[in-house]
């Protein structure tokens, strides 16, 4: 599940890392025209998972920082801040949906970024997603949505790579990167799962986040602005040909007292298009149309992609 920045800022150049170029991190996807600038150079002993960038602003903090992760108590929150319901991705989906009636699934639905768009349009949501503080986010927002949107949702608590609603969907959906959350074994299983809930005739849509720019900086730092007004820093570790990033995300502006500082910094593998095909098509899904939705320059390259059951 990508973020959209709504305010785009500065994007500097860190100096390349090749000690942290495994490095894992949150599901995110920034889409904003961004200026590039020069980063003095950093000794090696500073070098970290997170990004030389990222670890001097933690530095900074001292002991004020409490780091989470983006999908527990105090990391959920912030991403659902910084998540939206108008960016190409959603519009991709609500668009591609559109043409076949009937109740669609949401797989790792978080807080919602695509089921209420969904439910907006008139349409029944499965909603399905393993974080209890994401899933409480979601069921807060149906509580204060019109009764007509609230009967047309069913949210359930369950393992993406192994669940049985006893159902069949014409849509399935699973947004950017959050298939990069399991391992190869649990991808096995989502396959095998979605192939006992596609209707006969139906459409698995997934999308896969690749890095676009491969002669860019190795880490960028970005300003977001949430919806209820809170500016954030984004720092972003992903050097060219890694199979993995680091996102952490900082208050721009935190207190200037002693208070806590939440610090959100999560990990995900990086799973390009051409494996993700192969193993898509090995599990029993045909890739049926692939669609860019990033000029494929950008450093966050999205593409849709569109399966059916092919055995």
């Amino acid at each position: 599940m990508p973020l959209t920045t709504t305010e785009a800022t500065t994007t500097v150049a860190a100096p390349a890392m090749t000690t942290a170029a495994t490095t894992t991190a949150a599901s995110m996807t920034v889409e904003a025209a961004t200026t590039t600038a020069a980063c003095k150079t950093v000794e090696a002993a500073t070098t970290t998972e997170g990004g030389v960038l990222a670890a001097r602003r933690k530095a900074e903090l001292g002991g004020r920082a409490r780091v989470c992760g983006l999908y527990d108590a105090l990391g959920a929150p912030v991403y659902h801040d910084l998540a939206t319901y108008d960016d190409p991705e959603t519009r991709a989906l609500l668009t591609a949906v559109r043409s076949t009636p009937g109740p669609l699934l949401d797989l790792a639905a978080g807080s919602g970024r695509f089921t209420l768009p969904l439910l907006a349009t008139g349409r029944e949501v499965t909603a399905l997603d393993l974080s209890t503080d994401m899933l409480a986010l979601l069921r807060t927002q149906l509580d204060r949505a019109p009764a007509s949107m609230r009967t047309r949702c069913t949210v359930v608590q369950g393992d993406m790579s192994r669940f049985d609603l006893g159902r069949t969907f014409p849509h399935i959906l699973l947004g950017t990167t959050s298939l990069s959350l399991l391992d190869e074994d649990g991808r096995a299983g989502l396959y095998r799962s979605v192939l006992a809930h596609l209707a006969e005739g139906g459409r698995f849509l997934l999308t896969v986040l690749e890095r676009g720019d491969g002669d860019g900086p190795d880490e960028t730092v970005v300003r977001a602005t949430g919806a209820g007004g809170t500016v954030y820093e984004l720092y972003e570790h992903w050097p060219a040909g890694a199979d993995s990033r680091t996102v952490t995300l900082f208050p721009a502006d935190p207190p200037q007292d002693d208070s806590p500082v939440t610090v959100c910094t999560d990990r995900v593998a990086v799973l390009d298009l051409p494996r993700l095909e192969e193993e898509l098509a090995a599990s029993g899904l045909a890739v049926t149309s692939r669609r860019l939705l990033s000029p494929p320059d950008e450093r966050h390259r999205v593409t849709l992609l569109t399966t059916e059951a092919s055995r």
